[in-house]
């Protein structure tokens, strides 16, 4: 999994220097997948090396997440829906903010730095510090209990942290967002590589898992491009503020949040997740 993270930057990185918003997303994507790998074999493998790599990474993160909100939020204003509302509200701004974020990343993208970080990365996934501690370790306890029991406590974690979805402000609701990508994210990975489960309970924890944190997702989104009314030219004129049915919207997807979590919250009779190790 680690080392299709890093062929997926590889792969992905001259399109996105050529401004490609797709190739963007998957180095995001790929970047969120070692990481979530990473945190759920954390005993395991974090070490000094990868401390260092944790920093870099939030580096090259800060331009990538910057160009990809961007990207995002163009496509939002280029929408049928919100077309007319994004140019009396928001006018210009929003495209040659894209092309300065764009800007900002090809140059980090080409720098020695990323190029560098690429290398590290590979070099110490083949062949870093914590492979001496896997080979002391790998022989007490059994890849799946441990896997099944990582599984077990994300979930519980999870389901706990959103019960409270409906009051949390927009910065808990992110947090939460990610960590139910990593969620997704492992579980996606674990079924390719550890048979732990059938194909009937990965769908039941891996579809609304992926529904809620895209529409967390959404909900980001939609606040983020309704809050650049405030800095438009028209501010200060128009009353109409909001984008057009934005309240609607907005109660739709966090009744699809609530939802998916519902589903979530009730595992198989006879899972993992509901006989934990």
């Amino acid at each position: 999994m680690a080392l299709d993270c890093v062929a997926a930057i590889k792969a992905h990185h001259s399109s996105a220097c050529a401004g490609d918003a797709e190739a963007v997303h998957q180095i995001r994507v790929a970047i969120t997948r070692l990481r979530a790998a990473v945190a759920f074999f954390e005993p395991i493998v974090v070490d000094t090396e990868w401390l260092r790599l944790k920093k870099e990474i939030a580096w090259l993160n800060g331009p990538l997440g910057a160009a990809r909100d961007s990207d995002v939020l163009v496509a939002y204003a280029r929408r049928k829906r919100y077309r007319a509302w994004a140019q009396r509200m928001i006018g210009e701004q929003l495209d040659q903010r894209q092309m300065r974020d764009h800007r900002l990343l090809v140059r980090a993208l080409r720098s020695v730095r990323t190029q560098h970080l690429i290398s590290a990365m590979a070099g110490w996934i083949r062949r870093g510090p914590w492979l001496a501690r896997w080979q002391r370790r790998k022989d007490t306890e059994a890849l799946q209990i441990y896997c099944a029991r990582e599984l077990d406590r994300w979930h519980g974690r999870l389901v706990h942290k959103g019960r409270r979805l409906k009051t949390l402000g927009a910065s808990r609701r992110h947090r939460l967002r990610i960590k139910f990508k990593r969620f997704r994210y492992m579980l996606e990975a674990l079924t390719e590589t550890v048979s732990l489960w059938g194909h009937r309970e990965l769908r039941h924890l891996h579809r609304p898992a992926k529904r809620l944190q895209r529409a967390l997702g959404d909900l980001r989104d939609l606040k983020r491009f309704a809050d650049l009314a405030g800095d438009g030219p028209q501010a200060k004129k128009d009353k109409a503020k909001k984008p057009p049915g934005y309240r609607r919207r907005k109660e739709k997807l966090l009744g699809a949040c609530l939802a998916s979590h519902r589903e979530i919250a009730t595992p198989l009779a006879g899972s993992i997740l509901q006989n934990s190790i």
